[in-house]
């Protein structure tokens, strides 16, 4: 080959001694050695750059809501996520006859951990001596539609809690959990544990 002939030329031409031409055969081969060492060396396992691994987040694809009150099989039901109330109330038999659902939003979205509460069919009765019918509704009380007055009827509430709590409400929205009552100012933990049970969202 040419370039191997050039080689032989080069080095027949070259002005040094045998012994220089030795030497530097002897250097060219240590530094070829070396080279070759470095490039073929093992790599060292400190030397070894981990790919970072990305942390997935498990998506979760059902939701677990409680379905109580006024339907054919209370009880608590596990939906797919972004479930709505009425596919709720569908897991739970349907509303039963005359139940009142008036306060409910059936096409809400539900979230992990809430509560659909249905109201049974309101009772009436009479006062002596009145003609006025009073409606009895019982269940937890829906903070998000609950009035001041209704909500005075809450252990620990007065009219004071009362308005602040409708209040919050109007100017950052709804609830979005029972929880969100202590965001309300003088509602502490302790005084949440007197009516936590007696309400919902």
């Amino acid at each position: 080959m040419k370039i191997i002939e050039d080689l032989q030329y080069w080095w027949q031409d070259l002005t040094f001694s045998s012994t220089q031409k030795r030497s530097l055969l002897v250097i060219a081969g240590i530094a070829l050695v070396v080279s070759g060492a470095y490039v073929l060396r093992p790599t060292s396992a400190n030397e070894i750059q981990e790919v970072p691994m990305l942390e997935t987040q498990a998506i979760s694809t059902q939701i677990t809501v409680d379905v109580a009150g006024a339907v054919a099989s209370p009880g608590v039901y596990s939906l797919a996520a972004n479930s709505r109330v009425v596919d709720a109330i569908t897991a739970a038999g349907q509303i039963l006859k005359g139940a009142d659902t008036s306060d409910l939003n059936l096409a809400r979205i539900m979230k992990d951990g809430e509560q659909i509460y249905v109201y049974p069919k309101a009772t009436s009765f009479t006062r002596s001596g009145s003609t006025r019918v009073a409606t009895v509704r019982r269940g937890p009380l829906a903070i998000n539609r609950a009035t001041a007055k209704e909500l005075e009827a809450l252990d620990g509430i007065g009219p004071v809690l009362a308005a602040r709590i409708v209040t919050y409400r109007s100017a950052n929205g709804p609830f979005a959990t029972v929880e969100d009552l202590l965001k309300v100012s003088g509602i502490g933990a302790a005084k949440f544990a007197q009516f936590k049970e007696k309400v919902r969202v």
